[in-house]
């Protein structure tokens, strides 16, 4: 018999993302935050980023004309943020694991929003253990395939090297890439399905390889060009358009997902709120397009 589940709730302010339900039971899909940047290598604050993320989602309309769904036909819970260890970024991991891992067993769809990128090694696991046959579709402008970096094996830029040495490279399809070392892209280009630069039509191209398996999204907001999502540790010019952010969201609503992430919104740095706002919408989109 699974285990009662004792969901978090938001201890800093109550607020939860628009149109969230109050019962967990009913709930086919739950939110949940991982406050972490431990590791990251430029601009702090993402640990910052879900509490925004739910505060500016009050904005948007419960509607999507991109998917002609409503979030008032869908039933999802907030559970607030997980309480991780601070500055403690393995142990961190282990305890956004052991969280997924109670949602799978619960039978919801779990959406988590980031923190630094390596929060979605532990979900990661977990959506692994839960579906062997998993595959990942990482969005992204950085490679992300570091052993280590500056001695540390646990950082953001390791985080779907991880994914590769643990499920295999040949089942991780990397989207929107645009920066790294030399030799990550060397080593993507040899064992990944890798796409720089682009993401909704090479994404469009390799659905038939996707369907039929479950499928984990793990989407880094600076995927985004910094001209529509200034607030993120490591922007990078050259990024996509929103539109084709939500083209890719459609795209992958033909698939079976089973688990989507958004990461790296560092609010303080973006005053102008874009970077928030554009996550929001990202994740309102998720939410219809994924959970069904």
């Amino acid at each position: 018999m699974t285990q009662a589940f004792q969901p978090f709730n938001p201890a800093y302010s109550g607020n939860v993302f628009i149109g969230a339900t109050d019962d967990f039971a009913s709930a086919k899909a739950v939110i949940y935050g991982m406050p972490m940047d431990w590791t990251v290598s430029f601009r702090s604050g993402t640990r910052l980023g879900p509490a925004r993320i739910r505060e500016v989602s009050l904005g948007l309309e419960e509607y999507s004309p991109y998917l002609d769904k409503d979030l008032a036909d869908l039933q999802y819970y907030d559970a607030g943020d997980i309480p991780l260890a601070f500055g403690n970024p393995k142990k961190s991991v282990e305890q956004i694991y052991e969280f997924v891992k109670t949602l799978y067993a619960a039978d919801k769809f779990p959406l988590g929003l980031g923190g630094e990128h390596l929060v979605s090694w532990g979900s990661l696991r977990a959506a692994w253990e839960k579906y062997p046959d998993l595959r990942v579709v990482h969005i992204d402008a950085h490679t992300d395939l570091r052993d280590d970096y500056e001695g540390e094996s646990y950082s953001h830029a390791t985080v779907i090297k991880k994914v590769c040495d643990a499920i295999g490279p040949d089942r991780v399809y990397q989207f929107g890439i645009r920066s790294g070392t030399r030799q990550e892209f060397q080593w993507a280009r040899a064992h990944t399905h890798f796409f720089p630069f682009e993401v909704a039509q090479p994404l469009e191209r390799v659905l038939p390889e996707l369907e039929g398996h479950p499928v984990y999204v793990t989407w880094d907001i600076d995927v985004m060009d910094p001209a529509f999502a200034p607030g993120t540790g490591t922007a990078e010019h050259g990024g996509i358009t929103p539109q084709e952010a939500f083209r890719a969201i459609q795209l992958l609503s033909r698939l079976n997902v089973v688990g989507f992430d958004l990461v790296e919104v560092a609010p303080q740095i973006d005053p102008s709120e874009l970077a928030q706002i554009l996550a929001a919408k990202l994740v309102r989109e998720a939410l219809l397009a994924f959970v069904k």
